[in-house]
């Protein structure tokens, strides 16, 4: 009878549970759309409870789908959505509110005061992050302030915060473990990453009681055992990262300098940093990267905020093409975008700009200009972004890129890749499974429990599907980024005048 590690993918829009083998195969699967709340524009809210139930309902289907007993899974790994904050009671397990998921911009006021009251600096120092809405420090503190009663109880030690990591892991132990790991705690803006322990001055000034906050654990870690009545068996939760470190990992990044690359609704850069904390003078943030080990890895990140969403845009908004993979073929149909750059900035910029009010802007439209331009154009903005991105962390970090590992679903886009790699100039490697956020966790949580023996079986599973190399002229590269700069710089001069 063969055994199996189990990795719960709790994302922003889905849960999903994913068996795999010792060679790091896909063996079961199963996903459930989790809903979005918006009850005011900028406030997305999920309901705690149908979180948990989404997971706990695909980990029993995907079980269900091969036959596969809990006996025969040695361990789980938990990786989810980043920052979104779930505060409950330790005693009754109700959620005093909703989850407030990352994107809400609800607590933008707080950050702002903060940056006010002389304290981004220091927030900067001690966790790595530039001070912002999206972190979970402002959440939990609007929490206690507007749900009736909730400071009290907090100040009374009744209550409990968790990201949804520690949520799911509280639940599956039936309230026994209150834990989390160093990549998700390094996501609150309340943890300091040099000293690995919560700030005490970043508490006091956000109102927050320390007993509310979870145990701190490295991400290889046996945190605690699943309840019997839940799973028929006690398996070790051994595994916890947040979605982009578990994606670092899944990627095999253990060495400073490896950087990958996740194509998503928008794009995340990581690099591993290894020992070094880079304090970033171009708008990265730095964080804690998920290791099997005691010492501390950190790595570099960087957002890109329109990635797959510009080409829904293109699908939903302008309804260019049908499915999303047809924007491939309209791109091929030309040889060039004509001199059309397309500034994808529908809710501002992200790294290294970090300009919440640039907007999405076209430049170089004329007569001659068709749709599949506009296709390609869009598809390359992806690449320029992501450029900008690798050329920040290559000045940060001092290190020279010698390949990019590129996963998501965009990553399917071999024009995409093809362009990627042209004008990075680098390599762009793309493995056979590009679920690597949910092996990541897997990894993590095998490593714990002994299913894989060290980083080295995990390497050997690592198998490319295809190797883009550059073979653009630096001379044409050259000329193409100066026109994505000019193009930028009119995205930002857009918010400069709105803003005037």
């Amino acid at each position: 009878m063969k055994d199996y590690i189990m990795a719960l993918d709790q994302g922003t829009t889905s849960s999903r549970c994913i068996l795999f083998d010792r060679k790091g195969t896909v063996i079961s699967k199963a996903q459930k759309e989790v809903k979005q709340i918006y009850p005011k524009p900028g406030w997305v809210e999920q309901d705690p409870k149908e979180i948990w139930a989404s997971q706990y309902a695909v980990l029993k289907e995907a079980q269900a789908a091969r036959d596969i007993s809990s006996g025969q899974i040695l361990g789980i790994g938990i990786t989810n959505q980043r920052e979104t904050t779930i505060v409950w009671n330790r005693y009754t397990g109700e959620p005093v509110y909703n989850a407030i998921v990352w994107q809400c911009r609800r607590t933008a006021g707080q950050i702002e005061q903060l940056c006010r009251d002389g304290l981004a600096s220091y927030v900067t120092s001690r966790t790595g992050l530039i001070p912002d809405a999206y972190f979970s420090a402002a959440k939990i503190s609007w929490i206690l302030d507007h749900v009736p009663g909730a400071r009290e109880e907090a100040e009374q030690g009744n209550l409990l915060f968790g990201t949804v990591d520690t949520w799911l892991i509280w639940k599956l132990t039936k309230g026994r473990v209150h834990v989390t790991d160093y990549t998700n705690a390094s996501r609150t803006m309340l943890f300091d990453i040099e000293k690995l322990c919560w700030d005490k001055k970043l508490l006091n000034y956000f109102r927050i009681p320390e007993s509310m906050l979870p145990q701190v654990r490295k991400s290889s870690s046996i945190y605690g055992y699943t309840d019997a009545d839940l799973m028929g068996a006690g398996i070790p939760i051994a595994g916890a990262a947040g979605d982009q470190q578990a994606a670092l990992f899944g990627q095999c990044c253990f060495e400073k300098g490896e950087i990958k690359n996740t194509y998503g609704t928008g794009c995340f850069l990581l690099m591993n940093t290894g020992a070094d904390r880079i304090v970033s003078g171009h708008g990265l943030l730095t964080t804690i990267a998920a290791c099997d080990g005691d010492s501390i890895q950190y790595a570099l990140e960087g957002s890109v905020f329109a990635g797959g969403s510009a080409v829904q845009w293109l699908r939903d908004g302008m309804k260019l093409f049908q499915q999303s993979e047809q924007s491939e073929s309209f791109a091929r149909r030309v040889k060039d975008s004509n001199g059309v750059y397309i500034v994808p900035a529908f809710s501002g910029m992200g790294a290294p700009y970090w300009n919440p009010d640039a907007r999405g802007t076209i430049v170089g439209i004329s007569r001659g200009t068709l749709k599949e331009h506009l296709i390609r154009a869009t598809l390359e903005s992806v690449a320029y972004q992501v450029r900008d991105v690798i050329e920040a962390m290559r000045e940060e970090a001092g290190v020279a890129l010698d390949r990019l590992k590129v996963d998501g679903g965009a990553s399917a886009n071999n024009f995409l890749m093809q362009f990627q790699a042209d004008i990075t100039g680098s390599p762009v490697y793309r493995p056979d499974c590009i679920e690597t956020t949910a092996l990541g966790a897997a990894y993590l949580a095998g490593l714990a429990v002994g299913y894989w023996k060290s980083k080295s079986d995990i390497r050997a599973n690592w198998q490319l599907n295809c190797k883009f190399t550059p073979n653009m002229k630096s001379a044409d590269r050259d000329d193409l980024l100066k026109g994505w700069r000019r193009a930028v710089s009119c995205a930002l001069f857009w918010a400069q005048e709105e803003n005037s």
